[in-house]
């Protein structure tokens, strides 16, 4: 199909899935390359939301790769233009406790850029209204898997709400799990070697 698109961060500006063509028949040397002025160079037009794309990589430096797609959970739930409340830890993986939906404004539009980037303050993932997903991350492998796990937590939540509201976890709660992944994966400071035993009769004379 055609629907969404993806694009990474380079020297020029950014490489970006072309407009209309159907993704089984893309290849490498079909991607426009942006410039951070508009500007293009390819064998064919960028992807219509090229806008949020660039403005994503100039608000974000620690973007290395974006990628917006119409997923069966997100778009359900874009649809109702709800904000993802921390009803599962993992939602801290995209920054905060929430993950928010963006105002409706047409595709390819400046307003839907300016949208998306309100509702990408502190997060590195939004819904669209009545539209889809938007995420970045620090390349393009990084970014799919957050992809993934966005839309693994949209069908949760929708399953969770077909039993009623979900509890959600406090901002306190949150907040530890932010902490904590801030460093989750890397390397820890060694633990204190354990203190040799304390014996309270004193020894033989």
């Amino acid at each position: 199909g055609t629907a969404g698109n993806a694009s990474v961060r380079c020297a020029r500006g950014f490489l970006i899935t072309p407009t209309g063509r159907d993704y089984d028949d893309c290849s490498a040397a079909d991607m426009a390359l942006v410039a951070m002025d508009g500007s293009w160079q390819g064998p064919f037009a960028p992807s219509s939301e090229w806008r949020f794309h660039r403005d994503i990589f100039a608000a974000h430096p620690e973007a290395g790769a974006v990628l917006h797609a119409h997923s069966s959970f997100a778009t359900a739930l874009a649809c109702h233009r709800r904000t993802i409340p921390a009803f599962h830890y993992m939602i801290a993986r995209f920054g905060g406790d929430d993950i928010r939906c963006a105002p409706y404004a047409t595709f390819g539009t400046q307003a839907l850029s300016e949208g998306a980037l309100t509702a990408l303050e502190g997060r590195n993932a939004c819904l669209l209204a009545n539209h889809g997903m938007l995420v970045f991350g620090r390349d393009l492998r990084h970014t799919l898997a957050l992809a993934i796990e966005f839309e693994t937590l949209c069908e949760q939540y929708w399953r969770a709400c077909q039993l009623g509201e979900p509890a959600i976890l406090s901002a306190a709660e949150m907040h530890e799990v932010i902490e904590k992944f801030r460093t989750y994966g890397r390397p820890q400071a060694a633990l204190p070697e354990e203190a040799p035993p304390h014996h309270d009769q004193p020894g033989p004379a």
